[in-house]
């Protein structure tokens, strides 16, 4: 190798560490910006709802703690049984006076009730801070079978492999079930922060921050919130 040749290489090999270096400092920086900040969540929920909620999001982080090394299957009963026995259920007009609002965890926590959609949500966002992978769970809008008519009604769905039936996470039923044995529920459509799925279909068909205004608004408050 000439004495030029090697000075080239050399400075090449630099450049590359260089660019290695602000790789890592940015997957860092991501990492850490994507972090929740649960402290800042119970602060709020103490500064906007009081004791109670604060108290209740000291629980939620205790659960999480617990649930934290466990297989994943045992993070969607921990998780389920969590917001089926803390929060309340009730309509977003009796909640919010709104036709429709999708709440945040701390929403939910805080005035410990929610519709289908709040339970759904803080579901979801709790097992990704499980480390659940974020492929495999999506909240599902299903047409539910209840006392003889069919509601609109929206559930948690684990998916073990994208073309495999998923779990049913269920405010209106204390344990996680196969879809098989919920034949009440059709789906229609399924999404989550990365894609959106028509019916039963296994491949996404759209971005659901652009088809879902509600589902944009919400991230967005939760990201606010610390979430």
């Amino acid at each position: 190798m000439q004495p030029h040749d090697a000075n080239t290489h050399g400075a090449h090999l630099k450049a590359i560490r260089r660019v290695f270096g602000l790789l890592l400092a940015l997957l860092a920086l991501t990492i850490s910006l994507a972090a929740p900040d649960l402290d800042k969540v119970q602060a709020l929920a103490l500064q906007r709802y009081g004791a109670a909620a604060s108290e209740t999001v000291v629980a939620w982080r205790k659960m999480m703690e617990e649930a934290r090394s466990l297989p994943d299957v045992d993070k969607l009963n921990k998780v389920n049984t969590f917001f089926n026995r803390r929060i309340l259920y009730d309509s977003d007009q009796t909640i919010w006076q709104q036709e429709d609002y999708w709440s945040t965890p701390l929403e939910t926590i805080g005035r410990a009730t929610g519709d289908c959609e709040d339970f759904a949500i803080s579901k979801y966002m709790t097992l990704l801070m499980l480390g659940v992978n974020n492929q495999n769970l999506r909240l599902i809008y299903v047409r539910a079978k209840a006392g003889g008519a069919t509601v609109a009604h929206m559930v948690l769905g684990f998916y073990p492999q994208p073309t495999e039936e998923p779990m049913i996470l269920d405010n209106m039923i204390t344990s996680v079930r196969k879809a098989s044995q919920r034949p009440d529920l059709a789906p229609v459509f399924s999404f989550n922060s990365e894609g959106l799925w028509s019916g039963a279909a296994t491949t996404s068909t759209a971005d659901p921050t652009a088809r879902l205004s509600r589902w944009r608004d919400v991230l967005e408050r939760m990201h606010q919130d610390g979430l």
